[in-house]
């Protein structure tokens, strides 16, 4: 499918380039043939320029909807994967409870097993809200404690996925100043933890993430470091991106919706900050820095 609609993309790429150049050809070859009929040419060049700038924003917007189309699908077929694969899991479970007894032990390895499949669930399930309600307003502001609330974030991180507390490690070098943000806690606890989750998922099995709060004049700055799969330079902007994934087969395992990033640029943009990634290119890890205005006093 995605082979089908690149030939398709390049297919409308190529006849817009070949049209507007066949008009351009035969324009500048009437101009030149009626040179001395001023008002003609003048009125040539006007028809043949609209007919170039038409094809051109014609063949763009085609692009463009191809590529949208394409999107979507990808996030379709991500969303039912998330939403499908946790649920059969909790069915099995279920279903094995119901038909035979099994030891206190199973029992209890078989109930985590169905909590940590429904917190998969509800995160899925928050993601795709949030990504709806990404261009709401009237958010209301409070005063936060940033550092406690990224120390938070990667507690959670390192319980949700199962790992040692050495494989994520948090240390902030403020210099006795506040890391006070005015914000809403739950979009900035939801920023920081789709960061957080993302190193973790494109760290594969040698997870070791770094996570840093600094200043920069009036600025938070958090910096979130992995020895991951990289990115290369070309993705570093279209990551955040809503629906993006970067198209790379060894990726394929990884699960993922498309929204995270998305998010943590959304949420970041209104609370006057920004967000940024760093990579020297394919399995050399990744730094997301995300920076928020520190709150005046």
């Amino acid at each position: 499918m995605r082979v089908s609609r690149r030939g398709k993309i390049a297919f409308f790429l190529t006849l817009g380039v070949a049209l507007a150049a066949a008009s351009m050809a035969v324009g500048f070859g009437w101009i030149i043939l009626n040179w001395r009929l001023d008002v003609k040419v003048l009125l040539g060049i006007i028809f043949f320029g609209a007919i170039v700038t038409g094809l051109i924003l014609n063949t763009s917007f085609l692009v463009r909807e191809i590529r949208r189309n394409e999107q979507h699908d990808s996030f379709i077929n991500a969303v039912t994967h998330e939403l499908k694969t946790p649920i059969a899991s909790i069915r099995l479970h279920l279903q094995t409870l119901e038909r035979r007894p099994l030891e206190a032990d199973q029992r209890r390895e078989f109930y985590r097993l169905m909590l940590d499949d429904t917190d998969r669930l509800m995160s899925t399930v928050e993601k795709v809200l949030k990504a709806g309600k990404a261009g709401a307003r009237g958010t209301k502001h409070v005063n936060v404690d940033f550092s406690t609330l990224v120390e938070q974030c990667v507690h959670r991180a390192r319980m949700s996925h199962h790992l040692q507390p050495g494989a994520i490690r948090f240390e902030s070098s403020l210099d006795g100043g506040g890391s006070d943000v005015s914000g809403d806690p739950e979009d900035l606890r939801t920023a920081v933890s789709n960061i957080l989750d993302n190193a973790v998922k494109y760290s594969a099995n040698d997870i070791d993430i770094s996570v840093h709060l600094g200043e920069d004049e009036k600025r938070l700055v958090l910096r979130v470091r992995d020895r991951g799969v990289g990115i290369p330079n070309s993705e570093l902007k279209t990551i955040f991106k809503r629906f993006y994934r970067v198209p790379n087969r060894a990726l394929a395992h990884v699960r993922g919706t498309g929204l995270g990033l998305f998010l943590v640029r959304t949420i970041a943009k209104r609370h006057g900050g920004s967000v940024v990634a760093e990579s020297a290119g394919e399995g050399e890890g990744a730094t997301v820095i995300l920076e928020l205005p520190r709150r005046s006093s």
